[in-house]
């Protein structure tokens, strides 16, 4: 073969691999040591967690996404769309929005069991979909619209499984450990509901008026024994034992909204939006051990899947908040979002919309 057909043949080679290489990295392999951060007048934005910095933005026609949560495998981001009544899914790789699913008026949270076979949303048809009036309670709920309702779908086809009634105006969705159980915190009645999930039935009432109002965030422990709940209206925190009893409350700043145990299940992570702080409190006791200042409305946060640092996404300044989960202290800032919403990793790891 002569030096010239050798050359031609070279670069034909590279060019193939080249375009082999782009194609893996945009269409089949996973993007993995990444955020993705729901924005709901910005679509999706993704954050490299290597640089912290952001890498894509996509935002399709009509999506206004809010609740955010992450498949097992990391093959799909799922949103859900306050002004369409619906989610959306995307392929992370590449990020193309692959499916609308109809989910009911003012779709808000989402969450995955702990199987990841099923994905459960809310909705809620009698709230104007914004946060909260400010004010002492911080509003009140319209007792005379219809109830939430909480709906499954089949992560592997995302056809509908299973619908039920939850409370006044349901924020967060937890599971419990086994994933036999659905625990919902009902805003607008200042109680915690738990549901069978097999069979939607409502097997426990939880009354919280004697220790706050508005419960909007509901997590387990890593160790399944325990729930953190924060009441925003009263700017409290709440621990129950793994059978739904109230053990202990103490005062955070104000609004707390997004909560999350670290992995070790020592501490619990508050974001208290309305005092513009991220608070920091231990397991057992409750126990404030620090915390810092971060930017406006910042409702949901992860850590990163090393434990290293957490990120908040901050929906009035715009910004995401990157901050050293041990010091407490802020690492960067990252702006140039539109009203961000919630935010979770992959790998999956441990926040407010996330693990457990």
């Amino acid at each position: 073969m002569s030096l010239r057909k050798y050359l031609v043949w070279s670069l034909v080679v590279t060019a193939i691999l080249a375009a082999a290489i782009v194609v893996y990295a945009r269409f089949i392999r996973i993007p993995i040591n990444v955020a993705y951060v729901s924005e709901e007048q910005g679509g999706i934005s993704v954050i490299n967690l290597n640089t912290l910095e952001v890498t894509k933005r996509v935002h399709p026609a009509d999506v206004a996404p809010r609740g955010l949560g992450i498949t097992v495998d990391g093959k799909y981001v799922v949103t859900a769309n306050k002004d369409t009544a619906d989610a959306s899914v995307f392929d992370t790789r590449g990020l193309r929005m692959v499916r609308r699913i109809k989910v009911g008026d003012n779709p808000e949270f989402i969450k995955l069991d702990p199987g990841g076979n099923s994905l459960f949303a809310s909705y809620e048809p009698s709230s104007s979909g914004g946060p909260p009036p400010q004010g002492p309670g911080g509003g009140e709920a319209d007792e005379s619209g219809p109830s939430s309702q909480i709906v499954a779908f089949n992560v592997h086809d995302w056809s509908r499984v299973g619908d039920f009634v939850a409370g006044k105006e349901t924020e967060g969705l937890e599971f419990s450990p086994d994933g036999k159980l659905l625990i919902v915190a009902n805003e607008g009645q200042d109680t915690v509901g738990v549901y069978e999930v097999a069979t939607g039935k409502l097997v426990r009432e939880v009354n919280l008026v004697s220790y706050g109002k508005r419960p909007r965030g509901v997590k387990v422990s890593p160790q399944g024994n325990s729930y953190a709940v924060t009441m925003e209206g009263s700017g409290t925190l709440i621990s129950l034992d793994q059978n739904f009893n109230v053990l202990r409350s103490v005062p955070t700043a104000a609004r707390p909204y997004g909560v999350a145990f670290d992995r070790e299940g020592r501490r619990i992570f508050v974001a208290a939006s309305g005092a513009k702080e991220l608070q920091v409190f231990a397991a057992d006791t409750l126990q404030l051990l620090g915390e810092t200042a971060v930017g406006q409305r910042c409702w949901h946060f992860t850590f990163t899947p090393d434990d290293s640092k957490i990120l908040l996404a901050c929906g009035r300044s715009n910004n995401v908040y990157v901050i050293d989960a041990k010091s407490y202290q802020t690492i960067r800032i990252l702006g140039g979002f539109q009203l961000p919403w919630g935010i979770v990793t992959y790998p999956r790891s441990y926040g407010s919309l996330g693990l457990p």
